[in-house]
């Protein structure tokens, strides 16, 4: 059997075909484990023992929620424990709202309303 140059010729093709598939499927895994490192690097984590809290207790702790909005959470989420439901109804939620102590004790007012008297509050 003898091999002509043609035949040597597209061997030498496919090989270099292979390699450079090879070659691209091992950049792009490099690149996934680059950008997973990255991502793993840029958790916040607390240092040394003790138990990590939950994204709701840290933001209510670092300041980013006030204590009814931390309350509230925290209700809610017991609500979701207790009945196994991932997602409550708004008639839920208002049960949730009322467990809580709130009543309706003011007249209706526009949401846009609500705002300017909170924001006019805290500037005070």
């Amino acid at each position: 059997m003898q091999t002509t140059l043609n035949e040597v010729i597209e061997v030498e093709e496919y090989k270099a075909d292979l390699d450079s598939c090879y070659a691209k499927a091992r950049q792009q895994t490099a690149e996934r484990r680059a950008s997973a490192s990255d991502r793993r690097m840029n958790l916040d984590r607390r240092r040394g023992p003790g138990v990590r809290r939950s994204d709701d207790r840290r933001a209510a702790e670092e300041g980013q929620m006030t204590d009814e909005q931390f309350t509230f959470v925290m209700a809610v989420n017991q609500y979701k424990k207790q009945n196994n439901k991932p997602f409550p109804s708004w008639t839920e939620v208002l049960e949730i709202v009322q467990t809580l102590g709130y009543r309706k004790v003011a007249e209706p007012c526009s949401i846009g309303d609500l705002q300017k008297q909170d924001s006019q509050e805290t500037e005070e």
